[in-house]
Order: C-alpha cells, then structure tokens, then sequence
C-alpha cells in the first residue's frame, strides 16, 4: 500500500497568532502548492491533513476557558464562538488547497468526537478512511468537542492524530511550524540555541524544561506538550517517524514529503 502521511498546518505557522482571527494567506497559498507539487510528483501518496486554529480558536478558547471546561451559559456560547473561529479558519485552508488543485475535503472533529475528562474516546474513522480509499485528501482541524465530564472541551490536532494514527497506520507525521525543529532553547529569544536533529521517547523525557510553551496564545500547550504526545505516540507505534520543522522555507515541505530522507527539523524516532 502506498506511503500515507499526517501532515499539520501549525496555526503560528498560517496565522498571526498575536493578532486576532489573522491569516497568513500568502504562506498558505504556497503551502497549498506545495502540497500539490509533491502529489503531481508522487502519485501513490495519501495524505491526511491538520492544521492549527492559531489566532483564531485559540484565542476566542482562552476568553471562555474552554478547554478547562464548559459549564454555564456563559461557556457554553464560548463552546459555539471557539467553534466557530476554528471552522471560519478551516475554510480558508479548505479553499486555499482547492485553489491549488488539491481535493481536501474537510472533516469537522466535533461531529463525532467525544472526550472524558479533557481525554478523546471517540471519533469517527470510516470517513476518512473511505476519502483516502478515493484519493481524496482528508482535512481536520483542532476544535471543540462534547466532554462526559467537563460538559465541553478543545481537542487539538495533534490529539487527532494520536487517536487516528494506531487506526490508520501512517508511516510518517510532520508537524510543520515557523521553528525548525526542537532546539536546546527557544531559537528566536536565543541565538546560540542548538536543534537537536533527532530524538528519541528517553530523549525527551530528559529535555524537561528545555522546551518552551508557545509564541502567541495556544490553549492546547504548545511546543512541551506537542513534543511529549508524539513521543508517546512513537513510543506506542515503533514504525512511525514523527518530524518537527519549519515551513517558512520556500519548497521545504515539497521536499519533506517526497524525500523522507531529508534533514529538515527533528525527527523523532524509537531508534536514534
């Protein structure tokens, strides 16, 4: 079966994530046709995309407190307007792709996600799994969820893809931002941080406050926590590879996904 690959869209990478609802819509235009330069070239590859909410559900999550919970009326009208703020975001990623020639057909999480205490349980497979069978490119994004204990929640995209990833098998997942990887320390506050080119799961255990939260407001925790989930996730599912980069280099993601040998980023293995 052909190479399938999880790829997300980071939402400080597509939006200004310390302004409002604002859009990167030329680095999204070039990732669209990045993404269709590297289907034009591999024909047998099978993508499932994600991307980040950025300035717009993340802001309008941290306003409500959303992903703490949702329990009054109040938080319950931030329930609907996260929602909204994330799938508004969604159609512009949705449209950028079509723009570029690429079929993504958007799937909204919140129609079939459940969560138990800030915890995915459920989400629906069988469609994207039939839109990959038809060589369609399947698009979800971080969003609201029903939650058993908090009433609400936010589930994040890379909390998707945990829960896809032992369903669907990739092979490999990029995580695409504006920083290049995983470094010593925060590479835009400090010039002589290091990036560490591969890591292992005991790696990353040992990194501990190395890792920093995120520039501009991320509700679902930023780098650390993006970081510790996937290397549990490798740490489950020994075959995957999981890498971090930036796709603020022109051609940079065309090459990533033709070429899995390319030395962008940090690779995040089982072996190092």
């Amino acid at each position: 079966m052909s190479e399938l690959i999880f790829l997300k869209l980071g939402g400080s990478l597509i939006t200004d994530k310390t302004r409002e609802a604002t859009p990167r819509p030329d680095v999204l235009s070039r990732l669209a046709g990045e993404i269709a330069q590297a289907r034009a070239a591999r024909p047998d590859l099978r993508l499932l995309l994600g991307h980040g909410s950025g300035s717009f559900g993340h802001v309008a999550g941290r306003r409500y407190g959303t992903r703490a919970g949702v329990r009054d009326a109040r938080g319950w009208h931030g329930f609907a307007e996260t929602a909204a703020a994330a799938a508004r975001l969604n159609r512009l990623v949705t449209d950028a792709l079509l723009a570029a020639n690429v079929p993504a057909w958007s799937l909204q999480p919140s129609a079939s996600a459940r969560c138990r205490d800030g915890e995915l349980r459920e989400l629906d497979v069988r469609p994207i799994s039939e839109a990959l069978a038809q060589g369609l490119v399947p698009l979800v994004y971080g969003d609201v969820a029903l939650d058993d204990v908090r009433g609400g929640t936010i589930i994040s995209t890379e909390e998707i893809f945990a829960w896809l990833a032992p369903r669907l098998h990739p092979a490999r997942i990029i995580l695409l931002g504006v920083v290049d990887g995983v470094y010593s320390s925060d590479p835009l506050r400090d010039p002589a941080a290091q990036r560490w080119p591969r890591l292992t799961p005991a790696d990353v255990a040992q990194l501990g406050g190395a890792l920093g939260g995120s520039h501009g407001v991320d509700v679902t925790g930023g780098m650390l926590t993006k970081v510790r989930a996937m290397a549990a996730l490798v740490e489950s599912l020994p075959g995957l590879q999981v890498r971090l980069a930036s796709g603020e280099v022109a051609g940079r993601l065309a090459q990533m996904l033709t070429d899995p040998s390319c030395n962008a980023g940090t690779i995040l293995a089982v072996q190092d």
